[in-house]
């Protein structure tokens, strides 16, 4: 069985609030008609301690992070497929989960995360 089948919701979805790419993002996310299952945090937020949740703030902001209402964390691409797992989008988990495709949008992911901030001219400062 995939991680992301029987994910425990509502799930904590971390989020640059600075970023408009992220901001476009979670827009979307909002009207999706199953949003009442994720939490939106924005880490940019002046009271959000990523200590508070055992993570690093540099690392929240390179990658996608999302926990489930268990506390299991998923991380980068992963993020995403449960994220989309989550809504509905269970066909383009299965697809981005094939091995060679997998590997290929988890490198391409890494990619984006790195140049994302040179992309949206949001640096990585707090």
């Amino acid at each position: 069985m995939s991680p992301f089948e029987s994910l425990a919701t509502p799930l904590a979805l971390f989020h640059d609030g600075q970023c408009p790419l992220c901001r476009k993002e979670i827009a979307w996310l909002r009207r999706h008609p199953r949003s009442q299952l994720i939490r939106f945090i924005d880490i940019r937020e002046d009271d959000f301690s990523a200590e508070a949740w055992g993570q690093r703030f540099d690392d929240m902001l390179g990658k996608l992070h999302l926990r489930d209402a268990t506390g299991h964390w998923f991380i980068g691409m992963d993020a995403s497929r449960a994220l989309y797992a989550t809504l509905g989008h269970r066909r383009w988990v299965r697809l981005s989960s094939v091995p060679g495709v997998r590997g290929l949008l988890n490198i391409g992911y890494l990619g984006f995360a790195r140049l994302r901030p040179w992309l949206t001219g949001h640096q990585r400062k707090r």
